[in-house]
Order: C-alpha cells, then sequence, then structure tokens
C-alpha cells in the first residue's frame, strides 16, 4: 500500500500525531510515562516509511511545499514566549547555573566526539546531527528540528540522535529524582548557598501564573497562525538574500538553511519583546507546529538506519557522565545546590516541560524555576546547536 495523494499523505501524519496526543490524554497508559507521544510519532512514521507507505510523488511534493514552511513558522512562534524581561525573574545565580550546565554538556559532546565519531557512522555523516542533539540538549525538541534545516543533518543520523535523546532522557529523570533523597549530602559537600532561593521562586512562579490566565479566542489563533505563517515566508526570502549576499563576500559556508534561521531566531526574541510575546496561545501553536515537522521528518526516515543506535546512546551516557564531574566541580566553586543543578540539568535536556518535575521534587514553589530555565534555553538552543555544528567541523 502507498499514500499517492498528497492531502491524504497530510491528513494521515495528523490524525497519527493526534491520535496518540488522545490516547496519552485519556487512557492514562504508563507506556507513555517512559516513551512520550513525540518519539511514538517519530517511530511509527519510520516504520511506515520503511514500509514505503510514503514513496509517492504526491508525497514528496506535499513534503517539499510544508517542510520549511512549517519549520521556519514554528521557530518563529516557540522563541515568542522568550520574553528576556521575563527571564531576568530567575535571577544571574539561577542563569548562571543554567549555562554552567549548557557549557558541561557542550564539554561533553566535544571530548567524546572524536571518540565515538567511527562508531556513530563517521563524522561526514554524522556531526551535524550531533549537534542538532546539543541544540535539543539546550532547548528541546524543537530546537532540534529547527537545526534540521540550518544544518545539512542526514535523516539517519537525526533518527539515532532521536534514539539517543529519549534513552538519556528517559533513564537522567529518573536519576535525578533518585537523588533527591542524598541532597543534603551534595549540599554539605559543595556548602551550597540557598539563601535566596525562595524569593527566586516566588518572582518566578508570578511569572508563570500570568501566562497561565491568559484564554485564546479563534481570533488569537487566526491572528497568530496567520501572522507565522507570513514571517516563515518573509524570513525564507530574507534568509536566501543574505546567503546571496555572504556568498558574494566569501562567505559561502553561511547557506540559506542557517541565514533563514538565524533571522527568523533573531526576529522571534525581538517579538517577544512587544506586545506580540503576550498573545495567547502560543505555547499551544508551536507545539502543533512541532508536532507537524516532527512527523513530516520521520516520514523520510527508514529504520534501517537505527543499526548504529546504540552506540548514539553509548555516547549520550558518556556525555552525562562528564556533564556530572564538572557540575559538581562548578558547585564546589560556586556552591549551587542539587536542587537548582537538578532543574537546571533537565531544564537543559528535558526542556520547560520536563524542568518543574525535578524542581517540584524537592519544593512545590519551585515550578516556576523549571519553567523559566527551559524558556531561557528555547531562546538560545538555535545558536547553541549552530556553534556546536562549527565546533564539530574541526574533528573531520
Amino acid at each position: 500500500m502507498v499514500i499517492t495523494n498528497g492531502f491524504t499523505y497530510i491528513a494521515f501524519l495528523m490524525f497519527l500525531a493526534g491520535g496518540l496526543l488522545a490516547l496519552e490524554k485519556y487512557t492514562k497508559w504508563k507506556v507513555f510515562n517512559v516513551i512520550p507521544p513525540l518519539v511514538w510519532i517519530y517511530v511509527l512514521n519510520m516504520v511506515f516509511c520503511t514500509m514505503g507507505l510514503y514513496n509517492s510523488d504526491g508525497v514528496s511534493a506535499a513534503y517539499g511545499v510544508l517542510k520549511n514552511n512549517l519549520l521556519y513558522a514554528m521557530i518563529f512562534v516557540m522563541l515568542l514566549r522568550c520574553d528576556f524581561r521575563k527571564l531576568a525573574k530567575l535571577g544571574g545565580r539561577m542563569i548562571a547555573i543554567f549555562l554552567g550546565c549548557s557549557l558541561t554538556l557542550a564539554i561533553g559532546f566535544l571530548i567524546g566526539y572524536p571518540l565515538f565519531m567511527g562508531a556513530l557512522g563517521g563524522g561526514e555523516k554524522t556531526w551535524a546531527a550531533v549537534a542538532a542533539l546539543y541544540a535539543s540538549w539546550v532547548g528541546g525538541s524543537a530546537n532540534m528540528a529547527a537545526m534540521m534545516e540550518a544544518l545539512p543533518v542526514d535523516s539517519g543520523a537525526y533518527s539515532c540522535a532521536l534514539a539517543l535523546d529519549t534513552v538519556c532522557y528517559s533513564v537522567w529523570i529518573a536519576l535525578l529524582l533518585f537523588a533527591v533523597r542524598y541532597a543534603s549530602k551534595w549540599n554539605k559537600a559543595v556548602k551550597a548557598d540557598t539563601s535566596k532561593l525562595d524569593a527566586v521562586a516566588a518572582a518566578a512562579n508570578a511569572e508563570v501564573e500570568k501566562d497561565k490566565k491568559k484564554k485564546a479566542t479563534s481570533g488569537d489563533w487566526i491572528f497568530l497562525i496567520g501572522l507565522s505563517l507570513l514571517v516563515s515566508a518573509l524570513s525564507q526570502m530574507v534568509g536566501g538574500a543574505m546567503a546571496t549576499g555572504l556568498d558574494n563576500i566569501g562567505l559561502s559556508m553561511f547557506d540559506t538553511g542557517t541565514c533563514t534561521t538565524v533571522f527568523v531566531t533573531i526576529l522571534g526574541l525581538i517579538c517577544a519583546l512587544s506586545p506580540l510575546g503576550k498573545l495567547p496561545a502560543v505555547e499551544e501553536l508551536s507545539n502543533i507546529y512541532l508536532y507537524a515537522v516532527v512527523s513530516l521528518l520521520a516520514s523520510t526516515a527508514s529504520l534501517t538506519d537505527l543499526v548504529s543506535a546504540p552506540m548514539w546512546v553509548v555516547y549520550g551516557a558518556f556525555i552525562l557522565v562528564i556533564h556530572v564531574v564538572l557540575m559538581f566541580v562548578l558547585s564546589k566553586v560556586f556552591h549551587w545546590d542539587l536542587c537548582m543543578v537538578s532543574t537546571a540539568s533537565l531544564a537543559n535536556i528535558g526542556g520547560s516541560a520536563s524542568a518543574p518535575i525535578v524542581a517540584t521534587a524537592y519544593d512545590a514553589s519551585f515550578a516556576g524555576i523549571g519553567v523559566l530555565m527551559g524558556v531561557l534555553g528555547a531562546a538560545i538552543g538555535n545558536f547553541c546547536g549552530l556553534g556546536m555544528g562549527g565546533l564539530l567541523q574541526i574533528f573531520l
């Protein structure tokens, strides 16, 4: 069986994504606690791709029309949440802990890549996927998807990176929750300073509560969809012109995808400071775009590419070991407590939806800190991914 009609292809992708999300919401199956719906969406579409369900000209045409257009719309909407004035509520200490986690993860990526490069499938095939993974481990899945166009990411390597992300995230959140009982030993060893933690938590929770009170109307949805699609079209025009101009002065390494991603990221961060950043339904629409983009990307990936996935998971475990060791050293120097280190670590690796899980394991009032740390990661994730891509090419 092969889907030959482009509209049928899109309808099937969206129904599959929606069906899985509905199963999670209404059945409460525990399997979704271990493997989230986003991963099921990717894996099932890979299965259908391997079976040849999407192997037709109509499907290829629909994919070509939608993928980039929705991707840049997603990046723009996602970044509308990233108002740096709200992030200031975290305070310098919390931001430093978050960036410390980002830095130590980056060191793990860079130390491990030349050691594992051959086992992962070779440098030329994998460097961009590893950079995309780092973008995800700073900001979240949307940043990882954004790198698909900004960098020459191989679809097979991307599948393996997603497998790494899923396995390591599941194990990591379990370990962080297990570590809660040992917080006093960590804090004693590093002489942790928690004197201002409650004040930061109160300020962060106040910002999060403001956003929860907003109710989106149909007009808000239509305006936001129209705005994001128009921004996507404009960004691709500007990105193409930027790439041409840079190529004319000898900077051909900045291709159209990279230029467009940088432009739409900067535009999104600027607009987040304007009244556009206060529009309701921003988080919901960015998630819808994310599920659509991930479905499209997965529909071009084959399961045969996952043969090397076990070594990718070993690489991920290596990165996390380096991360823990270095974060302990930094905590000794700056007296960071385990609660905030764990929250920042999961905000990097899991995003704003996951970080509050660990934060509230220590104290329910710390949830807002986790959310804002995740938002900070989303704001800088694309830039971190591009930077990591440039560094990884040194090893080729």
